[in-house]
């Protein structure tokens, strides 16, 4: 009964412990990466400013070429959207929405939902900017840890876990952007 009593005690310490650290911890999760691309932003602009213009050197098709699409809405308008069906685990299940398009500002904005293999949303945005003779195209997300699971923050290195994916995938936007 003594050591029964102590592993609860010991248990529910941990527990606290996790539950106090996690409030101390900011949920918003933020990553951007960003290229320099010798083009004009206009011509940059027209490969970021719609779902399927990104599709064409999105990095995640390489997980999946025989992923199926399923496309709806105006393309380039808020309310386009892509769905993603996989059976490879890696590339999941999911949907992308525009959720607004500034051509001025040349930035588009969308929902991201994936379903699996894990549920979670984020907010992703592309912008491109003139830059000396030439232009940057940045690339990023936001997202949400939900409390408690804020602790995880602590251990997740988004550079190692998506970096290579975003640099692969900006390396293509600026091949295609560079083509006579």
């Amino acid at each position: 009964m003594r050591i029964l009593k102590w592993i609860i005690i010991v248990l529910a310490t941990l527990l606290i412990l996790w539950l106090v650290i996690a409030a101390l911890i900011s949920g918003e999760c933020k990553y951007e990466k960003s290229i320099s691309i010798n083009a004009p932003a206009e011509k940059v602009w027209q490969n970021t400013n719609t779902l399927r213009a990104m599709d064409q050197w999105s990095p995640w098709n390489d997980l999946d070429p025989g992923m199926k699409k399923d496309w709806t809405g105006t393309t380039g308008q808020p309310g386009e959207k892509v769905c993603w069906e996989s059976q490879k685990e890696e590339a999941g299940k999911g949907c992308q929405e525009v959720a607004k398009v500034d051509a001025a500002s040349k930035r588009i904005d969308t929902n991201i939902q994936f379903l699996t293999p894990y549920e979670s949303e984020a907010r992703a945005y592309v912008t491109v900017v003139p830059e000396g003779n030439g232009s940057k195209a940045t690339w990023g997300f936001t997202s949400e840890i939900p409390y408690p699971f804020t602790v995880m923050k602590l251990f997740m290195n988004l550079e190692d876990a998506i970096g290579k994916d975003y640099q692969k995938g900006l390396s293509r936007l600026k091949e295609m952007s560079e083509k006579p």
